[in-house]
């Protein structure tokens, strides 16, 4: 067997397998269908080229070169067919591709109709039978290479304005059309005796694998089961030529067992893959329809932070009004009023202060996820800033009857970069839930004996400050130290002993010290055994 004619077995067979695979696999897409009868017609040509290829008579060459051109007729429109069906573009040109059938059906007819098409076969310089054209033969193949650049043409045009994937798609299709119009080159020299060999032939085969690849580029796990098939097909087709070219019945015994055994493994490995394919498939639909969640998620939570500040900036000014005419009001600004009704106005006025603390918290919060809240950072005498902290929050600590101790370090901490009135807020934030969540022989929570207790203490930590607040408060359980720094998140003790609060001080806290760079964690032995709060600030 010549290797002309073990290049068009091998054509053939892989244009035979991958046209049909394709045409399973995606046989609702308009691309399939063009791309199975253009497959089916280089089938067609590549079979009836080998069967030229070892005719022993002139008679028997002559009608399969015949035969040949009738696959090769074809290769052009359903070429074009395939590419107006990636394109999605048959709808607009039905007309077109209709004339383009009866067109070449013309030519086909001709074929087998007239010696003008293929006039004879003759002894050629690598054959011993090679067909002489006739005059329709020029004519066809003119046509065949307008079709052919026609059909590029489209391609380059609509890879400009494509998608990313239809662009990957039309990439691999030009690659294909490049390899086989260099092959055809080589196979149509001797029609018209340039002495050059149809060495080109074999990348027939590179331009049906890079068209099928792109058929299936968006699918890209399908590729692994592509190559395999192609592999194990291409193992068993080796095999089976061997059995054809046995010698003797023993060699061809051997041979076909062999192949047979092959081809029983072939079709376990095949099945193995499309299994692991079919699992990383579902797990690609799932990875992409949590990746959409996720990306729908963010445009909610954008959405949620914008409305959350449009809110508070509206809630905000009536607070303010009802602060300032209850101050009136308590003040005697508008004449003297019950002592019973001025106790109440102050308890409306607390009530009004803390609704305004929440939409001031709200406030910051929308500004930090919408990446709107800008630090004004100063050099910052820590101890001095936490002392301010200390002096302001003792006031209530004492009126609850805790105990309050601020422990300074020995010497001066180095000055920090850090915005003095964002950072004091988050400390303020700090002491104010330990002071809320720590009860007192006064309230009578705890036992005669027993008191109140909150220590602050700073000290340097190696490149770092280290803040502790610790109480003997609550406490905490596991869960609840994991969940505090939530938003809207109260532990137990909160709901219990502050029914007011929203659960946004600690997370507003933990917001303003992830801005200066500062870490946040919390510790406690569990309940009723108090907590303590450490913030370590970075010195540089």
């Amino acid at each position: 067997m010549s290797y002309y004619a073990l290049v068009a077995l091998i054509n053939g067979i892989a244009a035979t397998f991958l046209g049909l695979l394709i045409y399973f696999r995606r046989k609702k897409e308009t691309a399939s269908t063009g791309f199975t009868l253009f497959s089916l017609c280089v089938s067609f040509w590549s079979y009836s080229y080998f069967i030229w290829q070892i005719s022993d008579s002139a008679e028997n060459a002559l009608f399969w070169s015949r035969m040949l051109m009738a696959g090769a007729i074809f290769v052009p429109v359903t070429y074009l067919h395939f590419v107006l069906g990636l394109l999605d573009r048959i709808g607009k040109n039905k007309r077109f591709l209709s004339f383009s059938y009866i067109l070449f059906s013309i030519f086909f007819i001709l074929n087998f109709t007239t010696p003008n098409f293929i006039e004879t076969v003759r002894p050629e310089l690598f054959f011993k039978f090679w067909p002489k054209p006739g005059i329709f033969y020029h004519i066809f193949l003119a046509t065949w290479s307008i079709y052919m650049l026609y059909s590029i043409y489209l391609l380059f045009t609509d890879y400009k304005t494509s998608s990313s994937v239809k662009r990957a798609q039309i990439k691999y299709v030009l690659i294909g059309i490049a390899a086989a119009l260099f092959g055809a080159s080589t196979n149509y020299l001797l029609w018209y005796e340039i002495p050059i060999p149809p060495i080109g032939n074999i990348l027939v085969l590179a331009y049906i694998g890079f068209t099928a690849y792109a058929i299936l580029k968006h699918h890209l796990f399908n590729i692994k089961v592509i190559a395999t098939e192609i592999f194990s097909v291409s193992i068993s087709l080796i095999l089976l030529i061997n059995v054809i070219l046995s010698k003797s019945f023993n060699d061809f015994a051997i041979n076909l067992s062999l192949f047979l055994a092959i081809s029983f493994f072939v079709v376990l490995l095949i099945r193995s893959v499309l299994k692991e394919v079919k699992s990383k498939e579902e797990l690609a639909k799932i990875t992409m329809q949590l990746q959409k969640a996720y990306e729908d998620l963010k445009v909610l939570d954008k959405a949620k932070s914008e409305f959350i500040s449009m809110a508070s900036h509206q809630l905000r000014t009536p607070l303010s009004a009802i602060k300032g005419y209850i101050s009136m009001l308590v003040g005697g600004s508008y004449g003297r009023i019950p002592e019973k009704a001025k106790e109440k106005m102050k308890n409306v006025f607390e009530s009004n202060e803390r609704l305004i603390k929440i939409v001031n918290d709200l406030l910051d919060i929308s500004k930090i996820e919408m990446g709107k809240m800008e630090l004004e950072k100063e050099p910052t005498q820590i101890e001095d800033l936490l002392q301010s902290c200390y002096e302001e929050m003792k006031i209530g600590a004492d009126k609850k009857g805790l105990r309050f101790v601020f422990e300074k370090p020995k010497y001066a901490l180095p000055k920090i970069e850090l915005d003095p009135l964002k950072f004091r807020q988050a400390i303020l934030n700090l002491i104010d839930n330990a002071i809320r969540y720590t009860q007192t022989p006064k309230e009578g929570k705890l036992p005669t004996g027993q008191e109140g207790k909150i220590e602050m203490k700073v000290e340097k930590i190696g490149s770092a400050v280290r803040i502790s607040i610790k109480d003997t408060g609550e406490g905490m359980t596991a869960e609840e130290q994991r969940a505090v720094f939530e938003g809207f998140t109260r532990g137990s003790a909160g709901i219990a002993h502050f029914v007011e609060g929203a659960g946004l001080g600690l997370y507003v806290a933990k917001k303003f010290l992830e801005l200066h760079h500062a870490k946040i964690r919390v510790e406690s032995a569990g309940k009723g055994k108090g907590s303590t709060f450490y913030v370590e600030l970075p010195i540089k």
